[in-house]
């Protein structure tokens, strides 16, 4: 996706609620090509299908970079009323009906919940938070996150999962 971009790049989708505002922008960073992602007061999701083109078998590590500049005030992943985070990396296993029945596993760069906080989402029951970053600490420089997603998956769920169908960034 060319330098300066806006909206949802290609390949992705968007999200089919609430009212997304989508103030992406792909632009230049430290050297990288990157997507700067800026709300306020909305929550923008973007999703791109893996379906057949990740084998947790072979590379189950999720590897990604992020550089968050500001925290939701009094964000918590824990309790519904606070249930905002600056940003959020989910893998997605979908299963019909998807909006009850899917498996998604949120890596979240929270407010105040602590880290290594799993916490099961109150505002949808398919949701599962793992809080890989929390407060101030590490505001505005790139960090470089790994996580073991079948790891994670079978002490979320309890058993080994399929290759995943989806990945958002929010």
């Amino acid at each position: 996706t060319p330098i300066g971009s806006r909206g949802i790049p290609e390949g992705w989708g968007g999200q089919n609620w609430g009212s997304p505002a989508y103030d992406m922008t792909v632009v230049e960073n430290s050297g990288r090509r990157v997507l700067h992602l800026k709300s306020q007061a909305e929550g923008s999701t973007i999703s791109k299908d893996i379906k057949g083109k990740v084998n947790l078998r072979e590379t189950p590590i999720l590897e990604w970079r992020w550089n968050v500049v500001t925290l939701p005030t009094g964000g918590d992943s824990r309790r519904k009323e606070t249930d905002d985070q600056a940003a959020q990396i989910y893998v997605v296993w979908p299963r019909f009906p998807e909006s009850l029945r899917s498996r998604i596993i949120g890596y979240v760069w929270d407010t105040t919940a602590p880290v290594g906080t799993i916490a099961k989402s109150q505002k949808t029951g398919t949701i599962t938070y793992v809080v890989i970053r929390s407060g101030t600490a590490g505001l505005g420089q790139w960090i470089t996150e790994q996580r073991n997603v079948v790891d994670d998956f079978k002490k979320i769920y309890g058993d080994t999962p399929d290759n995943p169908g989806a990945i958002s960034v929010s």
